[in-house]
């Protein structure tokens, strides 16, 4: 499993990759290999502002439906549509085209408390 050491990562396996104060969010590697094939994903709408830890968006796969949560506060400014309509591509590259929403974030500083790479190889058993 691959963890990019450039982004952030939860205890709930969500990744952010910061680009200004525009935060990228998506699932890891590592929950994409948990949930099996995804076939169904629930994103939020933008303009809507979401707390840290908020239940944003749903993703379903073959073995279970799970919450993915905001790792920061701030505004949904992009949910990727094209991941929704074709949501094998969370499984096949989820770092990359199978990120699943943007929000503009109230604090970029709280990005830096979330987990780093190494960490979260740590949290997953990983190494």
């Amino acid at each position: 499993m691959t963890f990019p050491d450039d982004l952030r990562y939860t205890t709930s396996h969500e990744w952010v990759r910061l680009d200004g104060d525009t935060a990228t969010i998506g699932i890891t590697d590592h929950a994409q290999t948990e949930l099996g094939d995804v076939v169904y994903l629930e994103l939020p709408a933008p303009g809507r502002t979401v707390a840290a830890g908020e239940a944003t968006a749903v993703i379903e796969s073959v073995k279970a439906a799970s919450d993915i949560y905001a790792p920061v506060a701030g505004e949904i400014i992009e949910a990727n549509t094209a991941a929704a309509g074709n949501t094998g591509v969370v499984n096949t590259d989820p770092y990359g085209d199978g990120w699943l929403f943007k929000i503009k974030v109230a604090d970029p500083i709280t990005v830096s408390a979330l987990l780093d790479a190494e960490t979260y190889r740590t949290v997953t058993g990983n190494r």
